[in-house]
C-alpha cells in the first residue's frame, strides 16, 4: 500500500472512531439530560399541587390520590393522563387536572388547574413551557402573579363568551408585547373547566384504594 493510501486509511479510521465516540457521547448526554429534566418536571409538579390545594385543605395523600383519565382534546393530550383528587373526611373537595396548551408562542405549555366540587378554580400553575424570557414567561407565578387571577373563576364567572384575553374582547389581561401566550393559557384553563363540567361525577365519585395506594375507577362509566 502506498503512503497516500495508508494516510487515507488512517484518516478514515480516525474519522470513524471520532464519529462513534461523538455519537455515543451525545446519546449518553441526551439520556442523562432527559432523566434530569423529567425529575425536575416531577418536582415542579409536586410543588405546584400543594400550592393549588394546600395541605390544610385536604387530609388524604394528594400525590398518591390519582385518577387515570383517557386522552381528550379538552385536556390537550393524545394519551391518558393522571389527575389528582383532594378529599377531606372521605369527601372529595376538588381535583387538579393536567392540561396542555398546544398553541403557545414557542410550543406546548403544561398547566395544572385545580377545581373545587362546585366548579370554581382553586388555582392554576404552569409546570413546563418554552415561552420567551421576559415576555411569555410571565405565566410563571414566580415571575408575575398573572395566573392567580383565575382563582375563584368558573365557566359562569366570567360568562363563557368572555373567556378570552382583553385584546379579543374577553375578561382577561394579556402581557404588553405578548398576546399569544396568555391567549393559549386562558383557552386551556377554560377547556379544563369544560372538561370538569362534563366529567364531574367521575372526577368526584368515591374511590377505592388499590394495593399500591393509587385510586382506581370503573371506566365503564365513561362510555
Amino acid at each position: 500500500m502506498t503512503a497516500l493510501g495508508q494516510s487515507i486509511r488512517r484518516s478514515a479510521i480516525g474519522l470513524g472512531l471520532f464519529a462513534v465516540i461523538t455519537g455515543g457521547t451525545i446519546a449518553v448526554t441526551q439520556v442523562l439530560t432527559a432523566d434530569r429534566i423529567d425529575r425536575q418536571a416531577r418536582k415542579a409538579e409536586a410543588s405546584a399541587l400543594f400550592e393549588i390545594i394546600p395541605e390544610d385543605r385536604h387530609d388524604n395523600d394528594l400525590l398518591k390520590s390519582t385518577v387515570t383519565l383517557p386522552a381528550d382534546p379538552l385536556l390537550g393530550t393524545s394519551k391518558p393522563v393522571h389527575a389528582w383528587r383532594a378529599t377531606k373526611s372521605g369527601k372529595a373537595t376538588g381535583v387538579i387536572l393536567p392540561v396542555v396548551a398546544q398553541d403557545g408562542y414557542s410550543g406546548a405549555i403544561h398547566l395544572l388547574v385545580g377545581i373545587d366540587r362546585t366548579g370554581h378554580i382553586l388555582g392554576v400553575r404552569v409546570t413546563q413551557h418554552h415561552e420567551t424570557p421576559g415576555l411569555g414567561d410571565k405565566i410563571e407565578v414566580r415571575k408575575t402573579p398573572w395566573v392567580t387571577m383565575f382563582t375563584g373563576q368558573s365557566l359562569g364567572n366570567p360568562p363563557a363568551q368572555q373567556w378570552k384575553v382583553a385584546k379579543d374582547g374577553g375578561a382577561f389581561d394579556q402581557f404588553t408585547g405578548a398576546t399569544i401566550t396568555p391567549r393559549a393559557v386562558v383557552k386551556a384553563v377554560k377547556h379544563a373547566l369544560m372538561y370538569f363540567s362534563s366529567h364531574r361525577d367521575l372526577l368526584l365519585q368515591s374511590a377505592t384504594h388499590s394495593a399500591n395506594g393509587s385510586l382506581e375507577h370503573d371506566h365503564k362509566n365513561q362510555s
